[in-house]
């Protein structure tokens, strides 16, 4: 059975830091694509930041230079090291693992609040 589990979510104050994890379990992690999604209350899901099977990146404009994905195939593990936080980055975040002509899955997600 397939399981993305997040963790490290929680409560920030603006200019603060967080560092999210999203383990994997059930999947051969090393060929899958993984991400990092966000959705706010009353808004479509979107794309934070994505690393390749081959470690390349790409973020979206909004979090370039404040947000840093990275993974460790031998955890099966993806992090999301935010800092420079800012009350625009308040949402609900998931992991996302995809892979060419395999499903797509997952996680339950993980609440971000960033709030003075």
């Amino acid at each position: 059975q397939v399981q993305l589990v997040e963790s490290g979510g929680g409560l920030v104050q603006p200019g603060g830091s967080l560092r999210l994890s999203c383990a994997a379990s059930g999947i051969a992690f090393s060929i899958y694509a993984m991400g990092w999604y966000r959705q706010a209350p009353g808004k479509q899901r979107e794309l934070v930041a994505q690393i390749t099977s081959g470690g390349n990146t790409n973020y979206a404009d909004s979090v370039k230079g404040r947000f840093t994905i990275s993974r460790d195939n031998p955890k099966n593990t993806v992090y999301l090291q935010m800092n420079s936080l800012k009350p625009e980055d308040t949402a609900v975040y998931y992991c996302n693992a995809r892979s060419p002509a395999r499903p797509s899955f997952w996680g339950q997600g993980t609440q971000v609040t960033v709030s003075s």
